[in-house]
Parts: C-alpha cells; sequence; structure tokens
C-alpha cells in the first residue's frame, strides 16, 4: 500500500531531523537523562519507519491482506504514542506521559504479530 511507504518515508526523514535536533539543539538545554529518552524515541521512530517499509513491500505481495493495513495503523500508532511520548517527556518533564509509552510499545508488538500472522498464512 503506498499510504505506508509514504508514512515510513515521513517517518524516516522525521526521525533524522529528531535526531539531528536532539544532538545539536537539545544538548545543554535539557539534562542527560531526558537527551537519552529522547534518543530513544529517535531509535524506535527510525526502526518501526522500516517496519512501515516492510509492510508496504508485503501489501504488494499481499494485496487483500486486512491484516497488513492494520499492522501498518497499529505500527503508526505505536510511532505517535512511543516516539511522540518520549519527545514530549524529555522537553516538559511530565512525568505522568511515560504512563503512554507502554501503549504504544504494545502497539508496536501487536503489529509485528499481525505480520507473523500474514506471513505464517502464505506459508
Amino acid at each position: 500500500m503506498k499510504l505506508f511507504l509514504i508514512l515510513g518515508a515521513i517517518n524516516a526523514m522525521l526521525a533524522v531531523g529528531l535526531g539531528a535536533f536532539g544532538a545539536h539543539g537539545l544538548e545543554g538545554k535539557i539534562s542527560a537523562k531526558y537527551l537519552e529518552v529522547w534518543k530513544t524515541g529517535v531509535q524506535y521512530q527510525m526502526f518501526h519507519a522500516m517496519g512501515l517499509f516492510v509492510i508496504a513491500f508485503l501489501a504488494s505481495k499481499f494485496p487483500q491482506s486486512s491484516l497488513l493495513t492494520a499492522a501498518g495503523w497499529t505500527m503508526f500508532g505505536g510511532i505517535v504514542l512511543f516516539s511522540g511520548s518520549l519527545y514530549v517527556l524529555s522537553t516538559s518533564g511530565i512525568k505522568v506521559l511515560g504512563a503512554i509509552t507502554p501503549l504504544g510499545g504494545v502497539a508496536f508488538i501487536l503489529s509485528w504479530i499481525f505480520i507473523v500472522i500474514v506471513a505464517a498464512k502464505s506459508l
């Protein structure tokens, strides 16, 4: 599905930009602890941007798979929840936002499970 290719590319671009911003714009402005939190958000955003590329590729092989569509939206939602909450947490220091991060992690896990199911069904 082209949409997941586009979302993957946008998220990869954002991860590069946010990584550079963290390294150059936030250094010395937030604590080392929160800079590490920011870096974790960037890492997971990039990993899952690549995951969106995988989903786009698989969608071309299995165009009728609603599970791949679910995997794509779940992975994108995971990026927003996981990485987004870490970005806001690291710049605001509002610790309650840390409670949102695991929801993004669960979304990531679900999206990968959906991909496993699609692959297993195709054997």
